[in-house]
């Protein structure tokens, strides 16, 4: 492989394009913003969605999709509830055989998919793989210490992606679980705004180191009731994603449940924010697959019930702490 395009330029599809020009591919990076394409090509910089970091100058930004039909490999980085629709445009320039890696996490509303299923719909001729795991976009953009897994059913792809897209810096773990890979990544984003919350009501590090061991047991839950392993989820993709984001004001989830716990609104919380909050979204669909499941997953609950505005933040504490008492 040497060319790559990278679908979706914010933070992460920027990073990502970062990693790719890096890695020694030839990369494209498709963006919807104009502002966005002229900042990459002429200042070498995205100033909207990752201001203060030099990117590669090999890297072309485009708003044409065909652009990146000569890819031998695309980043599919569309937020989830949006990649859908980007996936179907650019269907007509798509050669079977195509391999697409998934770097959007979430479940999409409505339909209760996976993004892997998403793909399945809208591109069946493309080869699938998932990237998922603890990485701050700036950071790897600037080229800072980064593992991630790296999941596609066959182990030979799987490696073959993992050399081509892997820099001195950034650290791809190859896996065949693509389904526990793409489970952590999404609920690790609603377990982040409810880290959040927790952080900006004061109540503790101890409430917030329960809240991540118990919101990881949700997650294993969930992705096991899909067809997932529990050993993916132990891994980077889910234990060390969920603590990444459950730790840092960086991680948008957590900065938006910080301002919720504050007092803040749901509407006051997302005011200005660029980038997209994926587990605003992607909770109620998470809520509403587990109940699907017949998987009992109290905390995504309570958060999508405080951010549509179905109880309040001090009410759905306590109803978390008033559940009955259980073996561990």
């Amino acid at each position: 492989m040497t060319k790559a395009g990278v679908i979706g330029g914010g933070a992460w599809g920027t990073a990502l394009a970062q990693v790719c020009a890096t890695a020694g591919l030839e990369t494209t990076l498709w963006a919807r913003e104009a502002d966005v394409v002229t900042s990459v090509n002429a200042a070498h910089e995205n100033a909207s969605f990752l201001p203060g970091v030099t990117l590669d100058a090999g890297i072309r930004a485009t708003v044409a999709l065909a652009d990146l039909a000569g890819s031998d490999l695309v980043l599919a980085v569309a937020p989830a509830q949006h990649l859908r629709a980007t996936l179907a445009a650019f269907a007509p320039h798509v050669r079977d055989g195509l391999r697409i890696l998934l770097c959007s996490k979430g479940v999409e509303q409505g339909t209760l998919k996976l993004m892997t299923q998403v793909l399945a719909e809208t591109l069946p001729q493309a080869q699938p793989a998932v990237l998922s795991g603890p990485s701050f976009a700036g950071e790897v953009a600037r080229g800072l210490p980064t593992a991630v897994t790296l999941a596609c059913p066959d182990p030979g792809c799987a490696e073959q992606l993992a050399e081509q897209i892997a820099t001195p810096t950034f650290r791809p773990y190859f896996a065949t679980d693509m389904i526990g890979a793409e489970a952590g990544g999404a609920v690790k984003n609603v377990l982040a705004i409810a880290c959040g919350i927790v952080e900006g009501r004061g109540l503790g590090r101890s409430a917030h180191a329960a809240l991540i061991t118990r919101g990881f047991s949700e997650l294993t839950r969930l992705a096991v009731a899909l067809g997932g392993e529990a050993e993916t989820v132990a891994g980077l993709c889910g234990l060390g994603d969920l603590v990444l984001t459950c730790s840092s004001p960086q991680s948008r989830n957590m900065s938006v449940g910080l301002a919720l716990g504050g007092g803040r609104t749901l509407e006051q919380a997302l005011a200005g924010k660029l980038s997209v909050a994926e587990g605003v979204a992607s909770a109620p669909a998470v809520r509403q697959l587990a109940r699907k499941l017949g998987v009992d997953v109290p905390i995504c609950e309570a958060t999508a019930a405080i951010l549509a505005g179905e109880v309040d933040v001090d009410t759905a504490i306590r109803g978390l702490l008033s559940r009955p008492l259980r073996e561990e």
